[in-house]
């Protein structure tokens, strides 16, 4: 069982609670053999770099079939989509800049390209987040006729933009909600395994915090008040003259909530512009960006961690692998592991001083292995 997670930041533009190092060893003690990082230039971006990204690092690793979460849960609804797509592509392309131009988020715009193409909310809803990048995973893997077998199981009892907790199983986003709003395991422990609840605290008692966007506030503001226009338009996603509206929201800017709610518009969605916050955070530029996803291949897979069960399979697969396994940074370092140890710098930069250079040579030693 292989999974692939981002690291410090998430696809929703947020970083994670606590570091990827935790999260290994919770994904270790829970059934899984290998972990694999996703790369930052394909985790902090829209799904369909998110899922380009995950499925050629599985590609590259060798697996023969993938599993994910949808509302959907049925794996049909996801090939039939995407032959209508492929058939009617010119079509589907004409009406999505159409609504751009119109000013629409891309998910909306995205929503009425479908429908206008014939793929409804009756074959499937197209507006749900996880039907959203289950159809970018397949997309990932038939556009490159990778020997990959799709699968996928049904989200239940709750939906991705959920903010209440109703029942044991829950979206991320209450979960995420209620732990940092109470700063109390309590009120979130019957929602996540015991493991996790594990890492949880020894990452608080490690560091006195989980991480959330308001403990960067005063980073990012700093960043924004001290960098020109010019220099915020080469950073990922500042676009369409976005920098000067950056600079005029950041003067009045109160909280990181205040600023992103008046950053929102029809076209900027709430999570683009955490993405774009995060991108400015770890100083990610379009250039780096550009030239890593132009490649054909990913540079390298990253090990995070594995068992004993999974180190065997390592040791056959590599001998079949185009791209090397890295397992921590290093001295000659691709590009891409150089926007990685910035993202980690970034990352740890709230921590106590204590503890900092401690939590970040976790990059530099061997994966995590688990018996």
């Amino acid at each position: 069982m292989i999974a692939v997670m981002s690291g410090s930041f998430l696809q929703r533009g947020e970083p994670a609670i606590v570091d990827k190092f935790q999260r290994t060893k919770a994904a270790l003690a829970s059934g899984i053999d290998i972990v694999l990082e996703l790369p930052y230039p394909f985790a902090v971006q829209s799904s369909r770099w998110f899922a380009t990204g995950a499925i050629k690092t599985l590609h590259e690793i060798g697996v023969k079939a993938i599993c994910f979460g949808s509302e959907s849960g049925e794996i049909t609804d996801f090939t039939t989509s995407y032959q209508l797509l492929t058939t009617k592509r010119h079509e589907y392309d004409n009406t999505l800049k159409d609504y751009l131009n119109k000013g629409y988020s891309y998910p909306q715009a995205s929503k009425y390209a479908y429908q206008k193409i014939g793929l409804t909310d009756d074959t499937m809803d197209l507006s749900k987040p996880n039907n959203i990048l289950g159809l970018s995973y397949v997309k990932a893997i038939l556009n490159n006729n990778y020997p990959i077998t799709p699968l996928t199981i049904k989200r239940i009892q709750n939906n991705y933009h959920d903010s209440m907790i109703t029942n044991s199983i829950a979206s991320a986003t209450s979960i995420r909600k209620k732990l940092l709003e109470t700063n109390n395991l309590r009120n979130v422990i019957d929602t996540i395994p015991p493991v996790m609840t594990e890492q949880l605290q020894n990452y608080k008692l490690a560091t006195s915090l989980w991480h959330q966007w308001d403990n960067y506030f005063n980073l990012i503001h700093y960043r924004i008040m001290t960098m020109s226009a010019g220099e915020l338009r080469t950073i990922q996603g500042v676009d369409e003259g976005l920098e000067h509206r950056i600079k005029k929201t950041a003067k009045k800017a109160a909280s990181f909530h205040t600023w992103v709610q008046a950053m929102k518009t029809k076209r900027y969605t709430w999570n683009r512009i955490q993405r774009i916050f995060t991108h400015i955070l770890t100083n990610t530029k379009k250039e780096e960006i550009n030239h890593i996803h132009n490649r054909s291949s990913l540079p390298y897979v990253r090990l995070l961690g594995m068992t004993k069960k999974g180190q065997a399979y390592l040791n056959q697969q590599k001998k079949n692998m185009n791209v090397p396994i890295v397992s921590s940074l290093q001295r000659t370092m691709d590009p891409m592991l150089m926007i990685e140890e910035r993202s980690t710098y970034a990352y740890y930069s709230i921590c106590p001083r204590s503890v900092k250079d401690k939590l970040y040579k976790q990059e530099l030693q061997l994966p995590i292995i688990a018996n």
